[in-house]
Formats: structure tokens, C-alpha cells, sequence
């Protein structure tokens, strides 16, 4: 039978099935089938591989979305950004922006089987650039995230001992200024001087981070940090804790007049960036190796919802104990602790240090920690390593090649990090996590995506494709997302970030010299700049005639059933005997997609 391949423009290619022996198939004596006929060297390439079931797929997807972007980053924005107030913004994102985002780089992976770079070479060539700078970013989120995993090992370590560490105000690394509050107790709060800290404060800054007065100083390499090892998990109960309810208000009750600072909206927008891996390639990576016919859209609602109900109930643990804090303390919710990464390594720890049989709330909750942070990771280095590969395919698909990547993207990876654990390691931490892996850079990311999926490549011929994958078509609101609201939002988002952009302060107290703000730009300029520098490279290098070339999809894209019917009947003899139907020749399900 004839077959057709997939095409595009009119440029028709046609295969002949071969039946029979060899010389029936024309092939040369000897010669039992077309693959032998390949040289040595290609017969040694590995087949890309699929999920073996829906579940391995389900597993790999949540295991990185769901992580410390929920228990770190979320509660620490919330409390940052005046509770509540996050919480609109979050929502607005989410539904504009998270949603339709997440199924799209879900759906494109499934859809072209490709990684995230040379899925958006067979888009839109034009567009490749994305590709270039999503994976910028995850090399950058590389340096940095497992840093998170460092921090919950090293209290991890100090979990297996009956009096924690951080408890209490007799170790070496505590000032006089140290104050262990038990109880609340006015006459004693009355006496207490502005500048005393709690003894996790303290554990944190001086023992953890040994962190300097700045980055200019960055001091030695914390040892201790840089040989933890990454094991997780997570334990903590706050809800009735004293004092929680009040942390709990701040938490639900918004301050409506926050929502005029761009920060805000900005944190909200990026936080959804962040929890949801996308513009990062590692969706796209994911869905990649489905089947063809998975239901992919099902499979992302169902994802989307369950991340951000597991940061909704974090929060409510963050708050709960921040709340008990304040209780402790006497000083309003919004000063108990310090607004930063650091957040979830003083609020948790002090929680745990109140319940029986501490030392093992402790461990339960580090090992949890790096848990969640390993399989984010995993997913990270392979989103990289999945598109590096998928370039050069004749390269790295050989034995023993993929694995030795996987260990030079590691090694390079973990010498980068060493410098974030000196003791001024966590003043480029947080360079690293306001300018280079999210922010204005995400945003950059999401408004071309959508520009190219929804307008270049056309938002219905998407449409049409997913349905051919799972069968039916979603609903209209994701696609409208994908034309109006997604890039609106974002373009609005990242405009209004600019005009109100503020430096960056570590614990809105230190400020940065003029060259760390510098770095911070280069980090964010790092991968927009990829986008733009590759489509001025190739408008330059093509020829005005060809210019069309450019946005024109890879022939080698699955067509869908009813474009096969369609060609069918084109190239079907007038004198066959198969029955049309409206000028279209059904093609079977098994048949399809061939």
C-alpha cells in the first residue's frame, strides 16, 4: 500500500511499504530488510524511549513540580510579599498564565517527541532561540537550587541528638544577644533590648551560613555544607501550636494595599513560573516520552491543581508557627523573622523544637526536604541533558555517551555551586535567585511561547493536533489564554517591572555593590538575550524569498488523522475500489500517524 509521510506546503513525499523478499523489495542481495543496509555506525543508535505506563509519566511530572518551590519559596513569598495580599495575584497567574502554560509545553513535547530545544526548531525555526534560552535558565537553576538540598542536610545532621542545636542559647556560635523564648512573659518582654535574636536565627546565620557582612567578603568555603549528603523528607504538625491563628490571619486576610507594588505581582507571577516548571524545557522534556495518544490535558489539570493545593497547605503550616512566634516574641507578624530563603530554615526548626520526641520531627522533616528538592533536580539536570541530546542525536545516543554527559552536566554543576556555599555564598544565592532563574526572564520566556505556539504556528492547528492526540478537543478558555490573556498578562507583568524595578536587598537591609547588581543583569540577560540574537542571526543569513522558511513547521511533524484522509484522497487512483466520503478516504486508527 502507499503511505503517506508527514508533509507540509504542498511538499509531498511519498514511501512504499516493501512486502515480500528482498529482491520483491528491490533491496540488493543479501539484504533481508532496509535497516541492515545502514553502516555500522548507525545500527549502535538507541531508540529515544517511552514511559512504560501513564503512572511513571504522572510520578516524574509531580515529583517536580511538587517541591521546595511549595515549601520554601511559596510561604517565604506570602510572608515577604504581606501574606494574603500574595494570594490574589497568585490565583490571577495561575489561571492565566500556569494552566495554559503547563499543558502547552506538555502538549508540545507529546506532540513532537523532541526535547526543548529542537521541539521549537521543528515549530518554528525562527523561534529555536527559545529552546537555547530555557535551557540557560536550567543550567543556571542547576548552580543553584541544589544549594536548598545542601542547607536541609546540614540540619539534618544536627537532628540526632536529644537537645537540638538550634534550641537552645548554649553553643559556641551564639552571642549574648541570644534569647530563648519559652513562654510568653510581659515582664521579661519588657526588659528584652531591641537587638536580641532567637537562637534559630542564629543557628542560621552563624553556624549554617557563617554568612559575611557582604559579598565583597566572601570568606572561605564552608566545608560541612559542601560535603552533605541529599536525603529528605518532611514532618511538622503547627496547627495548634499558641499564637498560630494569628498567624494564620495574616496569612488568609489580605492587605489590599500591597497589590499596588509591582514587586507583588512580579513575585506572583514568577513563583507560578517556578512551582510549575515552565519556560524551563523540562515539561516539554517530560511529555516527550508519552505515547502519541496519552491524555495529556487530563493529566495537567489534575497536576496544576494538586501543586498549588500542597502550596496552599504549606502555607498554612509557615504561618501557623510564624504566628506562635509572634505570640512568643511580642513583636508583630511582619517582624518575626527574616523574609528570605531562609524562612522555611527558621520557621519549621523552631516548630519541631517545641513537640515531643523532637529529634525525630526534626530528622522526618530534613529527610523530607531533600526529598522533595532530589526529584525537582533530577528533572532539571535531565530537561538539559534530554535537549542536548535530541541535537545531536548520532552523538550522544551510543553507549555509555548519555551517561558520561550526565556526569560532566553534575560535576560542572556542583563546582558551580561551591561558591554559593562560602561564607558569603548566600549573598550570590540570592543573586542567583532574583535575577538569573526567575523574575523578569520567565516572563520574557512565556510571551514568546505563546506568541509562537498561538499566532505563529496558529492556535486552532494546535488545537486540532491535540485532538488528534487525546481525542477530543479542551475548551476554548486555554486556547483564548494562549492569544490574550497569557501574553497580556505577562507583557503587562514584565513592562511594569521594569518602570518599578527594584534592587535587590539581602534581608531588605544589605545592599549590594554596583557590580553584584551587575552580575544579577548578565544572569537575567544571560538567556533573554538567546531569543532575539537568534532570530537577528537568521533573518540575516536567509534570503528575503526564504524568509517564509522560517516559520514554516518541520515536514517531519505527526499529521493528523483527518490531514491523512485528506491526502489519501488526493493521491487514491479515480479506479480504486476504497469508498470515499466527502472527498476524504477514512484511515484507521492503527493506520494513522504512520
Amino acid at each position: 500500500m502507499t503511505l503517506i509521510s508527514p508533509l507540509y506546503n504542498g511538499a509531498i513525499l511519498l514511501t512504499v511499504s516493501c512486502t515480500g523478499d528482498s529482491a520483491k523489495a528491490g533491496l540488493p542481495n543479501g539484504i533481508s530488510h532496509a535497516k541492515d543496509m545502514l553502516p555500522p555506525s548507525e545500527e549502535k543508535m538507541e531508540e529515544r524511549g517511552q514511559w512504560s505506563n501513564k503512572l511513571e509519566f504522572i510520578l516524574s511530572v509531580a515529583g517536580s513540580i511538587i517541591g521546595l518551590g511549595n515549601m520554601w519559596r511559596f510561604p517565604y513569598l506570602c510572608y515577604k510579599n504581606g501574606g494574603g495580599a500574595f494570594l490574589i495575584p497568585y490565583l490571577i497567574f495561575l489561571f492565566t498564565c500556569g494552566v495554559p502554560v503547563f499543558f502547552l509545553e506538555t502538549a508540545l513535547g507529546q506532540f513532537t517527541s523532541e526535547g526543548g530545544i529542537t521541539c521549537w526548531r521543528k515549530i518554528s525555526p525562527l523561534f529555536e532561540g527559545l529552546g537555547y534560552g530555557t535551557q540557560v535558565i536550567v543550567t543556571l537553576l542547576n548552580f543553584y537550587y541544589i544549594i536548598v538540598l545542601a542547607w536541609g542536610i546540614f540540619y539534618l545532621s544536627f537532628s540526632f541528638s536529644w537537645d537540638l542545636a538550634w534550641s537552645s542559647c548554649n553553643n559556641t556560635w551564639n552571642t549574648e544577644n541570644c534569647v530563648e523564648f519559652q513562654r510568653r512573659n510581659t515582664s521579661i518582654n519588657q526588659t528584652i533590648n531591641l537587638n536580641t535574636t532567637s537562637p534559630v536565627m542564629e543557628f542560621w546565620e552563624r553556624r549554617a551560613l557563617r554568612i559575611s557582612p557582604g559579598i565583597d567578603h566572601m570568606g572561605s568555603l564552608n566545608w560541612d555544607l559542601a560535603l552533605c549528603l541529599l536525603i529528605a523528607w518532611r514532618g511538622i504538625l503547627g496547627l495548634t501550636l499558641p499564637g498560630a491563628g494569628i498567624g494564620i490571619q495574616f496569612y488568609l486576610y489580605p492587605d489590599l494595599g500591597r497589590l499596588s507594588d509591582p514587586q507583588v505581582w512580579m513575585d506572583a507571577g514568577t513563583q507560578i513560573f517556578f512551582s510549575y516548571a515552565i519556560c524551563l524545557g523540562s515539561l516539554t522534556a517530560l511529555g516527550s516520552y508519552n505515547k502519541y495518544n496519552n491524555n495529556c490535558y487530563r493529566d495537567c489539570l489534575s497536576l496544576c491543581f494538586l501543586n498549588s493545593g500542597t502550596s496552599f497547605v504549606a502555607g498554612f503550616a509557615i504561618f501557623s508557627i510564624l504566628g506562635f512566634m509572634s505570640y512568643e516574641q511580642n513583636v508583630p507578624i511582619s517582624e518575626v523573622a527574616e523574609s528570605g530563603p531562609g524562612l522555611a530554615f527558621i520557621a519549621y526548626p523552631r516548630a519541631v523544637s517545641m513537640m515531643p520526641f523532637s529529634p525525630l520531627w526534626a530528622a522526618l522533616f530534613f529527610i523530607m526536604i531533600v526529598f522533595l528538592g532530589l526529584d525537582s533536580q533530577f528533572v532539571c539536570v535531565e530537561s538539559l541533558v534530554t535537549a542536548i541530546v535530541d541535537m545531536y542525536p548520532a552523538v550522544f545516543r551510543r553507549k555509555n555517551r548519555r551517561e558520561l554527559f550526565l556526569l560532566v552536566v553534575v560535576l560542572f554543576s556542583f563546582l558551580m555551586g561551591l561558591i554559593m556555599l562560602m561564607e558569603g555564598g548566600m549573598y550570590v544565592f540570592q543573586l542567583f535567585d532574583y535575577y538569573a532563574a526567575s523574575g523578569m526572564c520567565l516572563l520574557f520566556m512565556a510571551i514568546f511561547e505563546t506568541v509562537c505556539i498561538a499566532w505563529v504556528y496558529g492556535a486552532d492547528r494546535f488545537y486540532d493536533n491535540i485532538e488528534d492526540m487525546i481525542g477530543y478537543r479542551p475548551g476554548p478558555y486555554i486556547k483564548y489564554c494562549w492569544l490574550f490573556f497569557t501574553p497580556a498578562t505577562c507583557i503587562g507583568t514584565f513592562a511594569f517591572s521594569l518602570i518599578k524595578y527594584t534592587p535587590l536587598k539581602y534581608n531588605n537591609e544589605y545592599v549590594y555593590p554596583w557590580w553584584g547588581y551587575v552580575i544579577g543583569w548578565l544572569l537575567a540577560l544571560s538567556s533573554m538575550v538567546c531569543i532575539p540574537l537568534w532570530m537577528a542571526i537568521f533573518l540575516i543569513s536567509f534570503n528575503k524569498d526564504r524568509i517564509q522558511l522560517l516559520i514554516t513547521p518541520s515536514d517531519d511533524l505527526p499529521k493528523t488523522k483527518r490531514e491523512q484522509e485528506r491526502l489519501l484522497a488526493i493521491f487514491t487512483p479515480e479506479t480504486d475500489t476504497a469508498k470515499s466520503t466527502n472527498g476524504y478516504f477514512p484511515v484507521s486508527e492503527t493506520d494513522s500517524n504512520l
